[in-house]
């Protein structure tokens, strides 16, 4: 399976992707780079061809020895208008998920909304803190970027860009680092005048290939299986990071990461993945 393929194209009949070799522009203030002037700039496909956001699934598999990593992904999802239902004791964070992946010791990427970050800057602020983790853009408000994406209420297509760029900013005012300069589309929705629409951002869309069915799951097992059952090499799997709406993710991780080990893989964030 090809994981780079030009915008509008169908990867897999279901999501289109898009990529190219064009030169890399300025860089963007809408994509911030890592915090230390010393540290290696994350890889990105940014800009894509023909005034595309470019968009990364997974890893191509290269010949019969494919390496065995993995990235495991976290959307820490929280929509603008839901602060009544946070300050009502909702747990749209996970402190536990993310104390145990540190004591698994799992490099992660975690799609964080501006919104989670103003909801939780402490908790933002510590996961951009700590290398074992790198932070993405997963927008503002976690509104569709097209009609018909779960319910969602839809940002107009001249408020996509000033959308990330929102959830980008509310990253800094927490102080957030290890900041990634991708971009997670709500509920993975997104057509070609999204893809369109956030070129001015200099963000890589990020997708996957592997759906982990932990939103709103009640069984760790089942969600467990689906993931061991989908990954391959170079597979990108999504997860939550919002305790409310995904219940029993660390229950399932407790599960997946050592079985995965033992299958020789390796976890890396979505910048390694990206790189490879």
């Amino acid at each position: 399976m090809t994981t780079l393929t030009v915008a509008g194209v169908l990867l897999g009949g279901a999501l289109a992707g898009c990529g190219g070799a064009s030169p890399a522009p300025p860089p963007s203030p809408s994509a911030p780079a890592s915090a230390s002037p010393a540290a290696k700039k994350p890889p990105t496909m940014a800009p894509g061809p023909a005034g595309r956001t470019p968009v990364f699934s997974r890893r191509a598999a290269g010949g019969g020895g494919a390496e065995k990593v993995v990235a495991l992904t976290f959307d820490a999802d929280m929509t603008a208008d839901q602060g009544p239902r946070a300050k009502a004791g909702e747990r749209f964070d996970n402190p536990e998920l993310i104390a145990l992946l540190r004591r698994l010791k799992v490099p992660s990427t975690v799609f964080m909304t501006g919104r989670w970050a103003e909801e939780y800057p402490a908790q933002a602020k510590g996961i951009g803190a700590d290398d074992l983790f790198e932070v993405a853009n997963h927008s503002y408000s976690h509104y569709a970027f097209t009609a018909d994406c779960y319910g969602l209420p839809v940002v107009g297509k001249d408020a996509m860009a000033r959308d990330v760029e929102r959830a980008f900013s509310a990253f800094r005012q927490a102080g957030v680092r290890n900041v990634v300069p991708y971009f997670r589309f709500p509920g993975g929705c997104y057509d070609d005048a999204a893809l369109r629409a956030l070129t001015p951002a200099n963000v890589t869309a990020v997708q996957w290939d592997v759906v982990s069915g932990d939103a709103f799951a009640t069984d760790a097992g089942a969600v467990a299986e689906q993931v061991l059952d989908g990954v391959r090499p170079g597979s990108l799997v999504v997860m939550h990071c919002t305790r409310s709406a995904a219940p029993v993710t660390g229950e399932a991780i407790g599960r997946i990461v050592p079985e995965l080990r033992k299958r020789g893989y390796r976890f890396v964030k979505v910048s390694e993945l990206m790189e490879g």
